[in-house]
């Protein structure tokens, strides 16, 4: 005989329920059902970006930085030699910050990106990654790839196309 611990509900492996919407509710600790799908929808995704970003922070902190300004070292590498202005590494961050001036500002205090300003337009101020920066870039680019491919390791190629498609989808591309 089962313990409560090892019961298993029709086709449930490794004794996790095979509604992820109960186990959804069970981390929440969450008594009522959801209010309606799109609900459960929206908790299930903030849910899942918390525990990934919480994981992906805790690699990057490794190295000595936040998600954020991981983020803006690798929009500055792809930026190329010329940089981008500070409003344009605004608009592509994943995350939005609202202060990409205290950002930049803490990241060229470690000496990984420099800032001018633009020869043309005064007011226009470029952000761009330093040697340090790409260094340090360079230094993360294994560790960090293979921190994500073993945070999703257990998700097909299949079900992580629909997962693309589906949150490209969400998000109304």
């Amino acid at each position: 005989m089962r313990t409560k611990d090892e019961a298993r509900t029709p086709g449930s492996r490794k004794g996790r329920p095979s509604n992820p919407a109960h186990g959804l509710r069970a981390e929440l600790q969450q008594k009522l059902p959801f209010a309606s799908r799109e609900q459960e929808a929206y908790l299930a995704l903030l849910r899942t970006a918390d525990v990934l970003q919480s994981s992906m922070e805790s690699k990057l902190k490794e190295f000595g930085l936040t998600g954020t300004q991981y983020n803006a070292l690798r929009i500055l590498r792809g930026a190329g030699p010329k940089g981008l202005p500070c409003s344009e590494i605004g608009e592509r961050m994943i995350t939005r910050d609202p202060d990409i001036t205290r950002l930049l500002n803490r990241l060229e205090q470690r000496g990984l990106v420099e800032r001018t300003r633009d020869q043309h337009d005064r007011r226009v101020i470029y952000g761009k990654i330093t040697a340090a920066g790409q260094r340090l870039l360079r230094e993360m680019d294994g560790p960090v790839e293979q921190h994500g491919r073993e945070m999703l390791r257990h998700v097909s190629h299949a079900d992580l196309r629909r997962l693309i498609d589906l949150l490209g989808q969400v998000r109304g591309r």
